[in-house]
């Protein structure tokens, strides 16, 4: 048997079951203020009681709105990007509104000219971006052009042009590699992340000044060049664990190559931690799925999303510029400890 079809709920029928206003029910849906508590309550419980949904279209052309945001990025971590999906989406859903995922190739001379071309043809109400489009130059330009509101994760360059979200990751290293020594290692190889991303040069520097302040000069036998991926993250563990005087431990700038040096160890049949020590960044999901499970910094990479989202929902629903100096928000890192990091062997039980 068809079942009919269900009525659509109208947005006059929510002011009268709320006894207010269309309009006062269309500033309450759209999160806007002058709106009193008492006002607020009374009409979220007649779209609650109706099971009203508003219709996006419908919402963004009675506003000149379009509640939506974007979010450009350019990772080849899929469990970064995960985790920051999860953040902005759930802040924009929280908001009443649509998260806007594009990737971008960085590496293209054009991409400035893409973000603009894109740009054109929205509306976007603010845009979200990620290392390492946080610091290109064609794509901010493009984006200032369009005079979008922008808010950035971790940017390395331009601090003061557009509000930012970030984490220590100086000093988030600067533990990570003061675990390892207290551990006893000494011989320990670091796995760099992509050039273009402001964070690889401050992790690199957070691990040197480490060795320096305990007295362990940096062998640059021990530093590889990875770009954040788990191709790399194995070619590096394979150049490493193949020397005559091998690193003890290894400390990835992110999960993926941290994961990969895992499976490079096993491959070669060393044990992991017995034989060699591995410690990520990020604290994504592989570092929770892969056995053992890695001791890794985390990064809050779904909060600081989700920070940024929030920075831009506020904007849009104030209709204010931004104030000065530009927001910023510093969200903390913690050293997890697990299974993949242990004391050195002895000498003698080196394999």
């Amino acid at each position: 048997m068809v079942q009919p079809e269900k009525r659509s709920i109208t947005i006059r029928e929510v002011a009268d079951l709320a006894k207010v206003s269309i309009k006062t029910v269309s500033r309450v849906i759209n999160r806007e203020a002058g709106v009193s508590h008492e006002t607020q309550s009374r009409v979220q419980d007649a779209i609650n009681r109706l099971d009203y949904r508003p219709n996006l279209n419908a919402r963004g052309l009675a506003g000149d709105r379009s509640f939506l945001i974007g979010l450009f990025y350019d990772n080849p971590s899929a469990h970064y990007m995960s985790d920051v999906q999860t953040g902005a989406v759930a802040r924009c859903r929280e908001g009443g509104f649509h998260l806007l995922v594009e990737p971008w190739d960085s590496t293209d001379p054009a991409v400035g000219d893409q973000v603009l071309d894109l740009i054109s043809q929205l509306r976007l109400e603010g845009v979200i971006l990620t290392p390492p489009l946080v610091d290109h130059a064609g794509v901010l330009q493009a984006l200032r052009a369009s005079r979008i509101p922008l808010v950035r994760i971790a940017p390395d360059t331009d601090r003061e042009t557009a509000p930012f979200v970030y984490m220590d990751d100086y000093a988030a290293a600067r533990q990570m590699t003061a675990y390892l020594i207290s551990l006893g290692h000494r011989r320990i190889g670091f796995l760099l992340g992509h050039p273009d991303h402001g964070a690889t040069e401050q992790r690199y520097q957070g691990f040197r000044d480490e060795l320096a302040d305990h007295r362990i000069p940096l062998d640059p036998d021990l530093v590889r060049p990875g770009h954040f991926s788990y191709r790399t993250g194995m070619a590096c563990a394979e150049q490493l664990l193949t020397l005559a005087d091998r690193p003890t431990a290894i400390f990835a700038s992110n999960d993926d190559m941290a994961a990969a040096s895992v499976a490079v160890a096993q491959r070669l049949g060393l044990s992991v931690p017995a034989d060699l020590s591995v410690a990520g960044f990020d604290d994504t999901p592989v570092a929770r799925i892969i056995w053992p499970q890695l001791t890794t910094i985390r990064q809050p990479i779904t909060r600081m999303a989700a920070a940024a989202a929030d920075l831009l929902i506020d904007r849009a629903v104030r209709r204010q510029p931004w104030s000065h100096p530009m927001p910023r928000r510093l969200l903390e890192f913690e050293v997890v400890v697990r299974e993949s990091t242990a004391p050195p062997p002895s000498k003698g039980g080196r394999r």
